[in-house]
């Protein structure tokens, strides 16, 4: 069963990080693009006043999985074990903490601009 748990919580964590990255550009999921970026950036810095900045309830479940599972030493930053899992490379945490935001930031400001531009043509 924790087996099967890992597996989903792999895919399911790594389509929802592609999503929040691209769903924006896609017309057809603009609008849920912009909610789960809003719920992400509230957990990372809502629930992260509480359990530390850039907090991600699936990857502390995720975690907990792993921990039960035998893995040692899991790195802060979900993207961070993403990129150890599959490439069995060690990367700067603090690098891939500002490319997260970066990406982040960027995503969210691309989904609002698409969201608010629909609007207006919606409006006309």
């Amino acid at each position: 069963m924790l087996k099967l748990l890992d597996f989903f919580f792999t895919g399911f964590h790594t389509i929802l990080i592609i999503f929040n990255l691209f769903g924006w550009i896609v017309p057809a999921t603009r609008r849920l693009n912009l909610i789960v970026l809003l719920v992400t950036g509230g957990s990372w810095f809502i629930l992260g006043i509480f359990y530390g900045i850039g907090y991600c309830p699936l990857t502390d479940w995720h975690f907990r999985v792993l921990e039960k599972l035998g893995f040692t030493g899991l790195p802060d930053s979900y993207v961070t074990f993403l990129v150890q899992r599959f490439t069995g490379h060690t990367i700067n945490q603090s690098l891939v903490d500002t490319m997260t935001m970066v990406c982040f930031f960027a995503a969210l400001i691309g989904s609002v601009w698409v969201n608010i531009k629909r609007k207006k043509l919606i409006k006309n």
